[in-house]
C-alpha cells in the first residue's frame, strides 16, 4: 500500500512538471495539420464538395481524434478556413511552402505561407 501510495505521489509531482520537448509542438503541429488536410480533401475528391464539418469526415482511424482536436475547420463558399490550434502541448508557428496549398481548397489559415521550397 506505501508502494502504491509513493507511486501516484510521484507520478503527480511528474504531472504538474513541464516536461516540454524541443521541437514537438512543430512536429505534432504539422502533423495534425497535414492530417487534416488529406482529410478534407479525400471527402471532396470522393463527395464532390468539403465537409459542413469535421463530423462529416468518413473512414478515420483511433488515432485521428488527435489531429481533429487540434485544428479549426470553418467551410467556406469556395473552400475552406483551417486553423492549427495545438501541437503538442502549445500552438507552435509553422511555415509552410506555398507550393503545399496549391490546388487545394484552403483560403485562410493561421500557417505562414513561403515562396521558399526549404519549407514543409
Amino acid at each position: 500500500m506505501c508502494r502504491f501510495i509513493t507511486i501516484f505521489l510521484l507520478m503527480f509531482l511528474l504531472l504538474g512538471c513541464n516536461l516540454g520537448i524541443p521541437g514537438a509542438d512543430e512536429k505534432f503541429g504539422t502533423q495534425n495539420f497535414v492530417s487534416a488536410v488529406s482529410m478534407i480533401e479525400l471527402h471532396k475528391l470522393r463527395n464532390g464538395t468539403y465537409p459542413v464539418s469535421l463530423k462529416d469526415l468518413e473512414f478515420l482511424g483511433d488515432w485521428d481524434g488527435i489531429w481533429l482536436s487540434a485544428v479549426r475547420y470553418e467551410v467556406n463558399r469556395d473552400g475552406y478556413n483551417l486553423y492549427l490550434e495545438r501541437g503538442f502541448s502549445g500552438k507552435p508557428s509553422l511555415e509552410f511552402s506555398v507550393r503545399f496549398k496549391q490546388g487545394l481548397g484552403i483560403k485562410e489559415s493561421n500557417i505562414k505561407w513561403s515562396k521558399t521550397e526549404s519549407a514543409l
